[in-house]
């Protein structure tokens, strides 16, 4: 017997990983057989999920896995290179040589996540802990914190974008690069190297024309 968060965990992984694909439908009579629990707790879970963007309810038709909100996206992504190209000039003129060491490990795993079988999944978790540790070495965990409660959208454009062939390297390069700027204290170099880092893509055509059954119309 599942508990109530632990079905809210499940699927929120399942539909963040594209396990669940946007625009799937979740049957209640599916989901309550999987998860052996009846239907009005179950509805519990489905109302809290459409609440944080993970599904859409449709009365008469049922309930879908959200399509990607490119507009939260670009929210998304003004929001965090805003903060972060703030966030790594501060940290620049403080980072010490244990926790240049931290990410230069992080960054290591990132390198050899790309050489194995389905690599997406390891890499933007180690993408993840890159990002989290500059935020929290900065003394702005909170921030992070506070982003990930609305990132439904951008994580899953994140994880589409990563299975283009070249993306993971081409991403791990420019990590390095921030963790040299930062080290250097070359802070002149971090505003084009962090707008780049995460803009470069969002308004991609190939990208739109390869996923578009995935995004919102």
């Amino acid at each position: 017997m599942f508990t109530k968060e632990e079905i809210m965990n499940l699927l929120k992984s399942d539909i963040l990983t594209l396990k669940l694909k946007p625009g799937t439908i979740l049957s209640e009579t599916a989901l309550s057989e999987r998860f052996q629990l009846s239907r009005t707790p179950l509805r519990d879970v489905l109302k809290q999920l459409s609440l944080e963007s993970y599904i859409d309810v449709y009365p008469k038709k049922g309930n879908f896995v959200s399509h990607i909100d490119l507009d939260s996206v670009e929210q998304m992504i003004y929001m965090r290179s805003t903060l972060e190209k703030e966030i790594m000039k501060d940290l620049a003129s403080q980072l010490s040589l244990k926790e240049m060491q931290e990410l230069k490990e992080i960054l290591d795993a990132q390198k050899a996540a790309i050489r194995e079988e389905n690599a997406a999944d390891a890499f933007l978790g180690l993408d993840d802990q890159f990002h989290c540790t500059v935020y929290r070495l900065a003394g702005r965990e909170f921030l992070w914190n506070l982003i990930q409660q609305s990132n439904v959208h951008y994580v899953r454009y994140r994880k589409l974008h990563m299975l283009e062939k070249g993306k993971l390297l081409q991403i791990w390069n420019e990590h390095q690069r921030m963790l040299e700027y930062m080290a250097n204290k070359e802070t002149a170099k971090i505003d084009d190297l962090v707008h780049h880092h995460l803009r470069e893509d969002i308004n991609s055509l190939e990208f739109l024309e390869k996923f578009s059954e995935y995004i919102k119309k």
